[in-house]
């Protein structure tokens, strides 16, 4: 099965990071990583090659070359990591399949917003270069991603026999004393 070679072959380099950071953070971070790499070359290959940087004309809309990249690419990585993170990151979240895809629908937008309009004010107020400033803003939507994909979109609930009595104080259980 493919994501069972997936996760052997970024499982074979997790000894050396094992001291600094869990299995997850590992995998998310190489996932992350892959998909991230794929979107900058997808996003450079679309400003450069097919929009030769210049405006995308729409008809009621025209879209500047970095915002049509930046709109593909965002469709793409969404497929595939919603699929890493779904099979090879966060293997124990116990989410129905379509509440994970409708949360990882939410932290895309949310990621998606954010990425526009930070593009937007490094490339069109600062005057930075398109991929470079697609770029720095990545690094800055990781971090936010990883945290809303962790605690959001993919968290485990806590069945009732994982949970430790003190945990189920109050909800309508009782202690058993």
């Amino acid at each position: 099965m493919p994501k069972d070679r997936i996760i052997a072959f970024i499982d074979f380099f997790y000894p050396p990071f094992s001291r600094f950071m869990p299995e997850q953070t590992f995998r998310y971070a190489a996932c992350g990583g892959a998909n991230t790499v794929l979107g900058l070359a997808l996003f450079k290959i679309l400003l450069v090659y097919v929009f030769k940087l210049e405006n995308v004309e729409l008809g009621f809309y025209t879209l500047k070359p970095h915002n049509a990249a930046l709109f593909i690419t965002s469709f793409v990585n969404f497929g595939v990591g919603f699929l890493l993170m779904r099979y090879v990151v966060f293997v124990d979240s116990n989410l129905r399949g379509r509440i994970q895809l409708f949360r990882y629908g939410l932290s895309l937008a949310l990621n998606l917003t954010l990425n526009y309009f930070i593009l937007k004010v490094f490339v069109e107020v600062f005057g930075w270069w398109p991929f470079l400033s697609q770029c720095l803003t990545t690094v800055i939507i990781i971090t936010i991603s990883y945290l809303s994909q962790k605690h959001f979109s993919f968290k485990t609930k806590k069945n009732i026999e994982q949970a430790r009595p003190d945990d189920l104080v109050g909800r309508g259980t009782r202690n058993s004393e």
